[in-house]
């Protein structure tokens, strides 16, 4: 076994006890600050005896080219995993720009999460939401009274609309329109997540893209538009 299997071996260990050991706070006694403290000390160590061992095969400059090159490895993987909750958000964000609607899930300065969706290119906020355990794009309308469900979503969510009555009047961008009250076990934006909500199903061919309405926004604590982006906390 090599070194450098050592150090992935060491850094690996620690790390998954760190994520097991999360909610307790502790790692085999030792607060959990405390033993990544001795988890980074102990892949220094390896680092160092790596290139103290190298050396010794090798001339005095082959020994502090090691000793440096070990040293660097450890320090990406220190880094990676100091700012490992930045390297996250940088990714969120990567997502959000590269998916529409995709939730980004922010931190704010009294310690609460906020999910941010950006405008799309069309000047709406969409969000991809879980509706039942499947992903929709769905448009954030204020103006729906309730969650608004396309035909073609609803059938794609194993609403039968053979089996739903079309009895609600509604208007939509291609004039008035029918449609069937349902209730959807849980829908998902993010982490905010709701439960039996109130929700309609429209005739086929009346709405290109579902709604999410009031029957969910008025669910939440604030709901703020900044520029560009939607912020929504739970």
């Amino acid at each position: 076994m090599n070194m450098l299997t050592v150090l992935l071996a060491v850094l690996g260990f620690g790390l998954a006890l760190l994520i097991i050991n999360n909610d307790s706070g502790q790692t085999f006694g030792l607060q959990n600050d405390d033993f990544g403290r001795l988890v980074q000390l102990s892949a220094l160590v390896v680092l160092l005896s790596a290139g103290f061992l190298a050396g010794r095969r090798g001339r005095a400059g082959e020994v502090l080219r090691n000793i440096a090159v070990w040293l660097l490895i450890g320090l990406v993987l220190v880094a990676g995993y100091v700012y490992r909750h930045d390297l996250q958000q940088v990714a969120a964000r990567v997502t959000a720009g590269l998916v529409p609607g995709s939730p980004l899930v922010m931190t704010t300065s009294e310690g609460s999460q906020e999910v941010v969706i950006h405008r799309g290119r069309n000047g709406h906020f969409q969000a991809q939401a879980v509706i039942d355990g499947k992903t929709l794009p769905m448009l954030i309308d204020t103006g729906a009274s309730a969650v608004v469900l396309s035909f073609e979503d609803a059938d794609r969510l194993g609403l039968d609309p053979a089996t739903l009555n079309f009895t609600v009047r509604v208007s939509t961008a291609n004039g008035e329109a029918r449609a069937a009250p349902v209730r959807l076990d849980s829908i998902a934006v993010g982490p905010i997540t709701r439960s039996n909500i109130r929700a309609l199903v429209t005739e086929d061919g009346r709405l290109s893209e579902s709604l999410l309405g009031m029957s969910f926004l008025s669910t939440l604590g604030s709901l703020q538009i900044q520029t560009d982006e939607l912020r929504l906390r739970d």
